[in-house]
C-alpha cells in the first residue's frame, strides 16, 4: 500500500515538473488585433486607419471613351486635323482611363483637417498629321503610343480652417464646371478647371446654407490664352508643318501646323500677379445660386525680340458669372436645370475654358480641296508697335436640362454661346496690316469678332448601381464675321494647299460614347 503511494504521488510530482517545463517554452499572450472600424462622421465609405483617429474613403471610376469624327476626344473638333474635314480627321479616336481618389479626414481643435488626391491614368490613341515631304507622323504621344499612356494629377489640396491650399477645382467655376448636362469637354461659355488649379483660398459658411470664397490660383497653366504680338507674322510653324527650309518663317513654338492668319504671335511676359477669385454661394433645398468673380492681370513681353525694344505695360482684366441649379421642378424626381451666363474683359478662358481646342483658336476647313474656311481667335489682349494692350472683351452662357425617365434612363438637352469682340483700335490694326499681310487683300469685310454656338443631347442607360452608358452628340457653329476671300498659305500638316479660299460659317459635330464604372 505504501508502495502504490510512493508511486502515485512520484508520478504526480513528475507530471508538475513537466508541465511547468513545457509552460515555460509557450509564448507570450498576443496582443489583439486592430481591425479596421467604419468612421461614420463624414458619410458612407469612410474607415478609421488602424491605430489612428485619420478616417479615409478611396474611391473612383474606370472609363471608356469613343469619340467619333474627331481627333482630340472630347475637346472639341474645331481646329488642327479634327478641322481640316478631309483625310487627316480620325474617324474616330478611343481612351481609356482609371482614377483614384483618396479623401482623409482628422477631427482637431480647429475643426477638420481634410486632405484629398484624385490622379488618372489616361491612355488616348491618337492620329497622323501631315509631314512636308508627303508622308505622316504619329501624334499620339503622350496620350498613347510608344510611352503608352498619361498620368495625370487632378487634385491635390489640404483643407484646414476654412482654408484650401492645393491643386483644387476653381473657386470660379460653377459646381458642374463646363459639365451642366453633359460629357463633352469643349463647351464654352463660362468657367473650367474643374480638374484643379493651383490655389490659397479662405471659406466661411454663414448659415442657412449661404458660403463665401476668397483666394488666389495660379493662371500659367490653364487661363493664359494668348496676348498677340500683331506685329510679328510666323505664318506657319515650319517644324510642325513637317520639315526644314518652309517658305513661311519659324517663330516657334506654336499649335501643330496652325495658321496664324494676322492674329500675330503669342508674346507672354513672366507672371506677376495670380489671379484674384471670388465667390458668394447660396445653397438651399430649392437649388443654389453663385456669383463669382476673377481680376486676371496680363503682363506683356516687348516690341520684338530684344527687351531694348520695350513694349506694352500690363493691365488687369476680369470676369464675372452667375450660375443657377433649379431642383425639384414637377416633371419629375431628379430633375434638374443648370444655367451660368458670364462676362470676360481681358480674361477670356473664364469663357473660352481651358477644355475646349486649342483654348478659342479655331480653324475649320469647308470639306477637302480649296474650298472655303472660317477661322476665329480668342486671346486674352493684342499689341501692336507702339500702342498699348488691347483687351478682348466675351460674354457667354451654358445650360443643360437633365430628365430621368426611370431610374434606368436619363436624358439631357444642353447648349453653349460665346462672344468674342476687339477693340476698334485693334481693328484697325489687324484690318489695315496685320490680317492682309497674312492673308491678301481679298477681303470685301474684315472683323475679327466671332461667335461659337453649340448644341447637343446624350442619353444614359444605368442597368445597375454606379454602372453607366452614355450616347452623346454635339453641333457646334462657327460664325466669323469675315467675308471675301482668303490666301491661305500652304498647312502642310493637314495636307491643305495655297490657294484663295472663301471666307464663311462653319459647322462641325460629333458623337461620343461611354462606359463608366464608378467605384
Amino acid at each position: 500500500m505504501n508502495l502504490m503511494k510512493s508511486l502515485y504521488l512520484g508520478s504526480a510530482a513528475g507530471l508538475v515538473v513537466m508541465s511547468g517545463a513545457h509552460a515555460a517554452d509557450l509564448p507570450l499572450k498576443a496582443k489583439a488585433v486592430e481591425y479596421v472600424k467604419v468612421c461614420s462622421l463624414y458619410g458612407a465609405g469612410f474607415y478609421y486607419i488602424p491605430g489612428t483617429d485619420t478616417c479615409i474613403k478611396l474611391g473612383g471610376y474606370m472609363r471608356a471613351d469613343l469619340g467619333v469624327n474627331t481627333n482630340t476626344i472630347f475637346q472639341g473638333n474645331t481646329g488642327l486635323q479634327a478641322g481640316a474635314q478631309n483625310r487627316s480627321g480620325n474617324a474616330f479616336t478611343w481612351r481609356a482611363r482609371s482614377d483614384l481618389t483618396i479623401d482623409t479626414r482628422t477631427a482637431t481643435d480647429y475643426g477638420v483637417v481634410r486632405t484629398f488626391f484624385e490622379g488618372v491614368f489616361t491612355w488616348t490613341s491618337g492620329g497622323y498629321r501631315g509631314v512636308r515631304v508627303g508622308g505622316s507622323a504619329y501624334d499620339g504621344n503622350p496620350n498613347g503610343g510608344v510611352l503608352g499612356g498619361q498620368l495625370g494629377v487632378f487634385h491635390a489640396f489640404i483643407q484646414f480652417a476654412g482654408f484650401t491650399i492645393g491643386k483644387a477645382a476653381s473657386q470660379f467655376s460653377a459646381p458642374w464646371g463646363q459639365y451642366p448636362g453633359n460629357i463633352y469637354d469643349g463647351l464654352v461659355g463660362g468657367g473650367g478647371a474643374l480638374t484643379g488649379v493651383n490655389q490659397f483660398t479662405y471659406t466661411t459658411e454663414f448659415g442657412n446654407g449661404v458660403s463665401a470664397s476668397i483666394g488666389v490660383q495660379d493662371p500659367s497653366a490653364y487661363y493664359q490664352p494668348g496676348i498677340q504680338n500683331l506685329s510679328v507674322y510666323p505664318g506657319f510653324n515650319a517644324l510642325d508643318a513637317g520639315g526644314f527650309g518652309s517658305a513661311q518663317p519659324f517663330f516657334g513654338p506654336v499649335a501643330l501646323g496652325t495658321p496664324f492668319f494676322g492674329y500675330g504671335l503669342s508674346a507672354y511676359g513672366g507672371t506677376t500677379f495670380p489671379d484674384i477669385v471670388g465667390q458668394l454661394r447660396v445653397d438651399q433645398a430649392w437649388g443654389m445660386f453663385q456669383a463669382s468673380f476673377a481680376a486676371h492681370h496680363n503682363n506683356p513681353a516687348y516690341y520684338t525680340g530684344l527687351e531694348t525694344s520695350g513694349g506694352p505695360g500690363g493691365k488687369w482684366g476680369w470676369a464675372g458669372q452667375g450660375a443657377l441649379s433649379i431642383k425639384n421642378i414637377p416633371t419629375g424626381p431628379g430633375d434638374v436645370i443648370n444655367i451660368s451666363g458670364v462676362y470676360t474683359n481681358g480674361a477670356t478662358r473664364y469663357n473660352i475654358q481651358d477644355m475646349t481646342a486649342l483654348a478659342g483658336a479655331n480653324t475649320i476647313y469647308g470639306g477637302s480641296g480649296v474650298g472655303s474656311i472660317g477661322f476665329g481667335y480668342a486671346p486674352d489682349s493684342v499689341y501692336f508697335p507702339n500702342s498699348q494692350l488691347q483687351l478682348v472683351s466675351t460674354w457667354g452662357m451654358r445650360g443643360a436640362y437633365t430628365h430621368h425617365w426611370n431610374p434606368y434612363w436619363s436624358s439631357s438637352v444642353f447648349g453653349a454661346y460665346a462672344s468674342i469682340s476687339y477693340t476698334g483700335e485693334a481693328k484697325s490694326y489687324m484690318c489695315g496690316v496685320s490680317i492682309p499681310r497674312a492673308l491678301g487683300a481679298g477681303f470685301t469685310a474684315c472683323n475679327p469678332d466671332f461667335n461659337i454656338a453649340q448644341v447637343g443631347a446624350n442619353l444614359r442607360w444605368t442597368p445597375v448601381k454606379n454602372l453607366t452608358f452614355t450616347t452623346e452628340g454635339v453641333y457646334t457653329m462657327l460664325d466669323q464675321k469675315h467675308a471675301g476671300v482668303a490666301n491661305v498659305p500652304n498647312n502642310f500638316a493637314v495636307y491643305k494647299p495655297t490657294g484663295n479660299y472663301q471666307l464663311r460659317d462653319q459647322d462641325i459635330w460629333t458623337v461620343m460614347f461611354r462606359a463608366q464604372r464608378t467605384w
